[in-house]
């Protein structure tokens, strides 16, 4: 008969090798799983079946939507445009480069919902212009790199769907409006922070802009921040759900892109949709092996044993919050966002939710904004990579210039950690429910 204990060690045990070998995290996922259903007896076929399963839910559907559109919009002109309204708003402060940087992140997040594209799209645009107006490029660095986390917490975010998944069906809308504040929150913090560095090292003031420039400037904005409220309102009212919202923003996106502002030819499509279709076959991959492995832990009665673990050590609501917080930023360092969604949601929902009484929605941004802190940490910080090859500095450089920014993310954590009405007051307002 098998014991529970060694297929728990090959499940687990397993993977953290092949992670350490530098597998592939689908690939690991998978492997284990394979191998753990083969030591306890389970048919092949029941694993396959669970990795079909784990991609047949209609609300994945919203994350190819959400891909293509963010796709779209961010190789069709609407950084720059975004980052031309951000001055608007706050350049003309001393170091407001460095504001209009967090601005358009904020603005950004809520069209492509992905860090890595902000600090792709962007980030060609804002660090070359930081350093020629005298920002060290360090700093240029670090400012683009954690103002670009905004886009995993505010909405729409497609990690938000991975997590309702994960979860057992957490009303996407509640997640959307939950980190709208958190967000914003993070977003403000990282401009206080980036002031006073700015008065510090005495960076410039932006230059006035005439009001028509500053009509003629919004107005182009305006346009693209519609694919936002496309996606918000339709999930808000009703009128769409979260994966019918995203299609009609890709379709909004289309027109907006290639018959409004033109920046690029419609043959670009076809470079849009391959890259729309790299990025889906790796998320939908990771899913579908991430949903066996989560399967077998279940089976194997993983997420009962840790909750009874971490209960074991203490019985304080507060020490576990803060041991929760430090095992999501320790695992950030290490694994990318979507598998760690996909794995430790199982494991602490129970013991967060259940035990704890945390609202699943407030839990789901606390998670959030662990993770995204972990993009931008090395060793493999995706965020931190993409920014230091945009800037051409060292990850060395970049991290001690991130300090400061490591410290106003972790407050901003701690604030949404145990002051629920933070995630929860819009949600709670507007969409009632748990």
């Amino acid at each position: 008969m098998a014991d529970p204990v060694i297929a728990s060690t090959i499940l687990l045990g397993g993977f953290i090798l092949l992670l350490i070998l530098r597998i592939p995290i689908t690939f690991a996922l998978a492997s284990v799983s394979i191998l753990t259903a083969m030591y306890l007896n389970i048919p092949l076929m029941a694993i396959v079946q669970q990795m079909v399963q784990g991609v047949r839910s209609f609300s994945l559907l919203a994350i190819p939507f959400f891909i293509l559109a963010g796709e779209m919009m961010g190789q069709g002109g609407i950084a720059r445009k975004l980052i031309d309204f951000a001055n608007i708003l706050v350049g003309r402060v001393r170091g407001g480069l460095a504001m209009v940087n967090v601005v358009e992140s904020m603005f950004f997040g809520g069209i492509s919902g992905s860090a890595v594209a902000d600090v792709a799209s962007t980030g060609t645009i804002m660090i070359p212009m930081m350093k020629m107006q005298g920002y060290d490029d360090d700093f240029s660095v670090a400012i683009t790199v954690t103002s670009a986390t905004q886009g995993i917490i505010i909405p729409p975010s497609h990690n938000m769907i991975i997590y309702s998944l994960a979860a057992g069906g957490v009303s996407v809308g509640r997640l959307f409006l939950g980190g709208f504040v958190p967000g914003v929150t993070l977003g403000l913090s990282l401009m206080i922070m980036s002031y006073f560095i700015s008065i510090k090292r005495n960076y410039p003031k932006g230059e006035k802009i005439s009001f028509k420039q500053a009509l003629k400037t919004t107005k182009d904005a305006a346009l693209g921040l519609l694919t936002a409220v496309i996606i918000m309102g339709g999930v808000i009212s009703g009128v769409f759900t979260a994966t019918e919202s995203a299609a009609v923003a890709a379709v909004y996106a289309f027109f907006i892109t290639f018959f409004v502002y033109k920046e690029i030819p419609l043959k670009a499509m076809k470079g849009i949709l391959y890259s729309t279709l790299k990025t889906l076959a790796m998320v939908m991959a990771l899913i579908a092996s991430a949903s066996a492995f989560g399967w077998l832990m279940a089976y194997l009665r993983i997420p009962a044993k840790a909750t009874q673990l971490l209960l074991s050590i203490t019985s304080s609501k507060v020490l576990l919050l803060l041991l929760i917080n430090a095992l999501l930023l320790l695992l950030g360092m290490i694994m990318d966002m979507a598998p760690l969604i996909l794995i430790v949601t199982p494991i602490l929902y129970p013991v967060v939710v259940t035990t704890l009484g945390m609202s699943p929605v407030h839990f789901g941004i606390m998670l959030m904004l662990n993770l995204a802190i972990g993009l931008c940490t090395p060793p493999v910080g995706s965020a931190l990579f993409v920014g230091c090859a945009v800037g051409k500095i060292t990850m060395e450089r970049a991290t001690k210039a991130m300090l400061p920014f490591y410290l106003t993310m972790f407050i901003v954590l701690m604030l949404v950690t145990f002051i629920p009405e933070i995630t929860m007051f819009i949600p709670n307002l507007i969409m009632p429910g748990n």
